[in-house]
């Protein structure tokens, strides 16, 4: 899903927990056809692709990318709208149910992460492993972004394939702010000499989420507690540290702490008008689209923590009936092509950052993607760091309403 609709449901987060804690699930491993096979099966096939509809940027693209993949390859791409990956999950399971096998399916590629691949990774509805046979794939970024192996703590395995990338990310006018907080340990000294001038939104909110979750990142005694479940006995203990940084943040804060922002458009629109010194969001190229839509004055820069900001990675996946597998692979291949992933990039397109790394690149496809940042872009990304396990949210957003949402 996008960065907007990734805000999952508290029963989706506890379906997400139970995929997550599961042991994994063997891949069958069969020989895979030469990619020119691939191809040549493709040609004539029609894939159904189910993805969200909420963005007509993102109803362009997709809309580009059918004329692309039909001109270079004669796969025809027909864009299944939809407001809820979680529909297509149980259209999937209710075919499987129903007894249809592979090639008798509706749904040929799907737009996903989160917990509806875990759910259908779990339940055997995916066909695969194939993305790491795409030739494109040799350009993922699975060092600097380990979000494209792993999704909300479940090992993707090769059951479906990087798109695109969501990272926190913070953005201020330089004019107000020239030297921007580089950890949440400088966050909170610049919320010390600018009293009132920093917030983030209440949660359950994603974004508000994902702050105290990066503040319990940098504070935690051993990171790598976070890759497990809670123990409940032991979560007092791991994460005093959290609510110590949040109890002497808290007093400095817009309305010392005592009110939060709905959500982070409220944010963002508090920046503009200078009431705020510092904008959240989960779209490093979210301040740049403002800035070109004259919302936020050029003069805005964007920037993630030095060590690194919490990410995660969207994906496609093709179900395991898919009519059009195929086709569907060769898609996914150009969804990872530099041509697609650079044009995704655009702001004026769609500015949803990609999953490739550039210094992996042929020189020519390189030259695809900016030298240089525009207005508002994040100058130097930094390193995706993991999501913590799932199961974090929910006592961590219980306890964080339970000490501050007065």
């Amino acid at each position: 899903m996008p960065f907007e609709t990734l805000a999952f449901t508290r029963r989706q987060w506890m379906l997400l927990t139970a995929a997550a804690s599961a042991a994994p699930r063997v891949v069958a491993q069969t020989p895979r056809p030469a990619w020119s096979d691939v191809e040549k099966a493709a040609r004539g096939q029609t894939v159904f692709f189910n993805a969200w509809a909420g963005s007509e940027r993102t109803n362009a693209y997709l809309r580009w990318v059918g004329e692309q993949v039909q001109a270079a390859h004669g796969v025809k791409l027909e864009h299944v709208k939809i407001t809820d990956t979680a529909d297509v999950v149980k259209r999937v399971r209710a075919e499987k149910a129903a007894g249809r096998g592979p090639g008798d399916g509706t749904v040929d590629l799907v737009w996903i992460n989160g917990e509806n691949f875990a759910a259908m990774k779990r339940e055997g509805l995916l066909f695969g492993p194939f993305a790491d046979s795409l030739p494109n794939f040799r350009y993922v970024d699975t060092v600097g972004k380990p979000t494209t192996l792993n999704d909300f703590s479940v090992p993707t395995e090769g059951m479906e394939s990087p798109w695109g990338m969501a990272q926190f990310t913070f953005f201020a006018d330089s004019r107000r702010l020239a030297t921007p907080p580089q950890s949440m340990a400088e966050l909170l000294a610049l919320a010390r000499s600018q009293p009132g001038r920093i917030s983030y939104p209440r949660l359950p909110a994603f974004v508000g989420t994902t702050f105290v979750k990066q503040a319990l990142v940098e504070t935690v005694a051993d990171a790598g507690v976070l890759s497990r479940p809670p123990v409940p006995a032991d979560f007092a203990q791991v994460t005093a540290p959290l609510w110590q940084y949040l109890d002497a943040l808290h007093p400095h804060l817009w309305r010392s702490g005592k009110q939060f922002p709905q959500n982070p458009a409220a944010i963002r629109q508090m920046v503009a008008d200078g009431e705020l010194l510092v904008g959240l969001t989960f779209n490093p190229n979210e301040a740049a689209n403002e800035v070109a839509a004259q919302r936020l004055p050029a003069s805005t820069t964007s920037w993630q923590f030095a060590k690194g900001t919490i990410g995660n990675t969207h994906f496609v996946a093709i179900p395991y009936n898919s009519k059009a597998s195929a086709g569907a692979q060769v898609v996914a291949n150009f969804l990872l092509s530099p041509q697609a992933q650079a044009h995704k990039a655009d702001i004026a397109v769609w500015g949803d950052p990609t999953v490739l790394a550039l210094d992996k690149l042929p020189p020519a496809e390189r030259g695809r993607f900016p030298s240089q940042p525009l207005p508002g872009q994040v100058a130097k990304p930094a390193p995706t760091l993991p999501e913590p396990h799932a199961a974090w949210v929910e006592p961590i957003e219980q306890e964080w309403t339970r000490r501050y949402a007065v």
